[in-house]
């Protein structure tokens, strides 16, 4: 009979420690997720300052205006 209470103990133990791995593994998961979400944004607002500041130097240049676009759709890309 003790026999059986410590192998029940044992197993309950064993059970909950891999219940926690499963759900740290998930938050660090999650947390990796939110860092490349982060990541992106942050190349978008790149982008979008340097497409801003080319379309500020080309002034009335059409041709250089034009040239910024790449700027432009590489942000929208990254939506």
């Amino acid at each position: 009979m003790r026999y059986q209470s410590v192998m029940v103990s044992l197993g309950m133990i064993a059970f909950l420690a891999a219940c926690g791995s499963s759900e740290r593994q998930a938050d660090r998961a999650q947390e990796r997720a939110y860092e490349a979400q982060e990541r992106v944004a942050e190349q978008r607002l790149d982008l979008v300052d340097k497409y801003q500041k080319c379309v500020k130097n080309a002034g009335s240049d059409q041709a250089k205006a034009d040239a910024c676009e790449s700027y432009l759709k590489a942000a929208e890309a990254l939506k």
